[in-house]
C-alpha cells in the first residue's frame, strides 16, 4: 500500500508555514484528485472541523503559486484541483458527467506536443483535453 507523500516536508521545502489547512487541503486534494473547490471545504471540513471558505481558497491559491497543487479548468466547468505536478501530463472530460481522469504524455518529451509556430515563446507546456463520455454515461446511452 503506498504511503501518503510529507505533505509538512512538501510545504516547508516550498517555504510555506505548516498549517493545519494547508496539511488538511493537500491531504484531501492528494486524496480525491481533480476535485472542485466545494468537495475540498466539505472534506476538509470534515477533517478540521469550522473552516472558512475563504481560507480554504487561499490555501488552493498559496498551495497552487508553490506548485505543490495543480489547478485545471476544463471548458463549462468549475476549477478542479490535484496534486500530480510538473510531469505535463493531460485530461480527458466526460462531456455527460463531467468525471475527469488523467492521460499520461502520449508520445515525447515535455512540453508533449511541438507547437507548429512558437511566435517566439518558451514553452514550458502544453494543454491538452480530451472530450467524450466516461464507459458508464456512454454505457447508459448504448442500452
Amino acid at each position: 500500500m503506498p504511503t501518503s507523500p510529507d505533505f509538512e516536508h512538501m510545504l516547508r521545502e516550498s517555504a510555506l508555514r505548516v498549517t493545519s489547512p494547508r496539511l488538511a487541503v493537500l491531504s484531501v486534494v492528494h486524496e480525491h484528485p481533480h476535485a472542485d473547490t466545494e468537495s475540498i471545504i466539505d472534506h476538509v471540513r470534515a477533517e478540521l472541523g469550522a473552516v472558512s471558505v475563504q481560507a480554504v481558497y487561499d490555501v488552493l491559491k498559496a498551495l497552487t503559486g508553490a506548485g505543490l497543487v495543480r489547478r485545471i479548468q476544463p471548458q463549462g466547468s468549475v476549477a478542479r484541483y490535484e496534486t500530480r505536478v510538473g510531469d505535463n501530463h493531460h485530461h480527458v472530460v466526460c462531456r455527460s458527467c463531467g468525471a475527469i481522469a488523467d492521460v499520461d504524455c502520449a508520445v515525447g518529451h515535455a512540453p508533449c506536443l511541438t507547437a507548429s509556430a512558437d511566435h517566439g515563446f518558451s514553452i514550458d507546456e502544453a494543454e491538452v483535453v480530451y472530450w467524450g463520455q466516461c464507459a458508464e454515461c456512454y454505457g447508459a446511452r448504448s442500452s
